[in-house]
């Protein structure tokens, strides 16, 4: 099982081709750095196989340092652009680098210290790791280093500590690379929602400017027209609500992944004749599940509001949040609920008031206090903003 990361895809190991372009981009610079380590790498192996020489077969060694050469000039060429970059070069990359230790043993003298490559493997450790991440720096470490201790059939402590290296630097690039893709991914997507909020703030000041201010005006002017102005009237100021809780909804702030604004969704409830909502204008962020949860029990509370005391009864719903709770109060101007009822109704097994609306905030760790009478019904709810658990007494 693989975990989806911003702006990655799956691969063959481990999520491993981002699609964000900036994560992309962080992508193509690692290959470019990379490749000026390659060629520093190719270089310092040539010299030391001049330097030192101890070949049995120098010209099957020469051909040798020359052909990790090519491959350098090559693989880099490859790894340039990112349509190149398969897993098929990246695999080919390591597989040389193997190939090129076990004829370490065919062109050297018995006895050898230094590999051929030396440290030019590390070129294709490298970018398995930037690769295949973690896994990716990990398997090509162990295969590097099974490989040479097979070639070479002994173990020193100098070439003990090289496989120290090779084990522990392998799969720190894989995480640091995968850590910088993150980042750079959430950073762009992060960029993006703040100029889309940017945006939309821009246009709801527009229509507020504009088209709120016009539906206002013919919501006065209405009713001088006569009994049809004053359907009209009606009609216009009901496309106006809906329009500034559109508005409200949109100005609100943007959630984080599993997050919802419950602001937004509160407001949302404005589309029901006579409902007000009131909530703070920064907005209040809460998982989703929860946020559900809130709206569904106002939902459930102005639904006893239509059915009670009238399908377009005024109704308001305030929203207060602290850094611990929410707290939400819905409020109407009915006739109250007389005593007993709530009572009766649940014996007779009618459980709307204790299970969609006590018992979903119970669920969340709340808890809801009901105040009724001939002024009319009021509950309120304080839910956790963190989750804590549920005792049961």
């Amino acid at each position: 099982m693989t975990t989806r990361h911003p702006g990655l895809t799956p691969g063959l190991l481990l999520p491993v081709r981002p699609t964000e372009p900036a994560a992309i981009a962080v992508e193509d610079r690692m290959y470019r750095w990379l490749a000026v380590l390659r060629f520093l790498l190719v270089a310092n192996t040539v010299a030391l196989n001049v330097y030192r020489g101890g070949f049995e077969h120098p010209v099957g060694g020469a051909l040798l340092v020359a052909a990790l050469v090519v491959w350098t000039c090559l693989i880099s060429w490859v790894y340039h652009s990112f349509r190149r970059r398969t897993s098929f070069w990246v695999a080919a990359d390591l597989i040389v680098a193997l190939v090129s230790l076990a004829l370490t043993s065919a062109v050297k003298e018995p006895g050898y210290h230094s590999t051929v490559p030396g440290f030019w493997i590390m070129g294709a450790l490298f970018a398995c790791a930037i690769h295949w991440r973690l896994y990716g720096g990990l398997v090509a470490a162990v295969l590097l280093s099974v490989d040479d201790l097979l070639t070479r059939g002994y173990l020193s402590e100098t070439v003990y500590g090289n496989y120290f290296l090779l084990l522990v630097g392998g799969p720190i690039v894989g995480l640091m690379v995968d850590s910088l893709l993150r980042s750079a991914a959430r950073t762009a997507a992060a960029e993006r929602a703040a100029s889309a909020a940017l945006e939309r703030t821009r246009m709801a000041r527009t229509v507020h400017d504009g088209v709120l201010q016009v539906l206002a005006l013919v919501q006065r002017r209405a009713p001088d027209l006569g009994s049809e102005g004053v359907e009209l009237g009606r009609l216009v100021g009901e496309q106006e609500q809906a329009l500034r809780s559109l508005i409200r909804q949109q100005d609100t702030v943007t959630p984080t992944p599993g997050m919802v604004d419950l602001v937004g969704a509160l407001s949302a409830l404005e589309r029901r004749p006579g409902v007000s909502v009131a909530a703070p204008s920064d907005g209040v962020l809460l998982e989703r599940a929860k946020a559900d949860q809130i709206v569904a029990v106002v939902s459930a509370c102005l639904d006893n509001v239509a059915a009670h005391v009238g399908p377009k009864a005024p109704a308001w719903v305030l929203l207060e949040a602290t850094r611990d709770a929410v707290h939400v109060s819905v409020r109407d101007e009915g006739q109250g609920i007389a005593d007993g009822r709530l009572d009766a109704a649940e014996r007779d097994g009618r459980l709307g008031v204790a299970s969609s609306i006590r018992g979903r905030v119970a669920e969340l760790g709340g808890s809801a206090e009901l105040t009724t009478g001939p002024h009319g019904t009021e509950w309120e709810f304080t839910v956790p903003r963190s989750p804590r658990p549920i005792v049961i007494e």
